[in-house]
């Protein structure tokens, strides 16, 4: 897969995450996808993941920002980082993460997704000896 369509099909999904576009999020996604987020849930196939979008948005969630800030492309596969905010549950949140997709066909088939636990700071401290 070229890195263009590649990018095009995580751009398509990212997209409809910050739109709330059902459709573009499962356009993105081949029939057989498995979806692993970052904290543990596991969706599998296109069914699922609509299930798990209507009820992530009907509690009234919504992505604030999502943008990219690294993509790399080896062979079928994708890696990169990201920097993600939402309101949910009435709360913002935010944090920043990695992905790591395989593709299928032009669509995402695996997407893999990390995130930092605790924020990020420049370490200025002295090690022990």
């Amino acid at each position: 897969m070229d890195r263009q369509r590649a990018r095009r099909s995580v751009d398509l999904y990212i997209d409809g995450w910050r739109e709330g576009d059902k459709a573009r999020i499962l356009d993105a996604l081949e029939e057989r996808c498995v979806v692993i987020e970052s904290y543990g849930p596991i969706y599998r196939g296109r069914p699922r993941v609509e299930q798990w979008v209507d009820a992530w948005f009907g509690e009234g969630n919504r992505v604030d920002r999502w943008e990219i800030t690294s993509f790399l492309m080896a062979g079928d596969a994708a890696a990169f980082e990201w920097r993600f905010a939402c309101t949910w549950r009435g709360k913002p949140v935010e944090f920043e993460g990695a992905s790591i997709a395989h593709f299928q066909d032009g669509k995402i088939s695996r997407l893999r997704e990390y995130c930092t636990t605790a924020p990020l700071y420049e370490w200025e401290g002295a090690w022990r000896s």
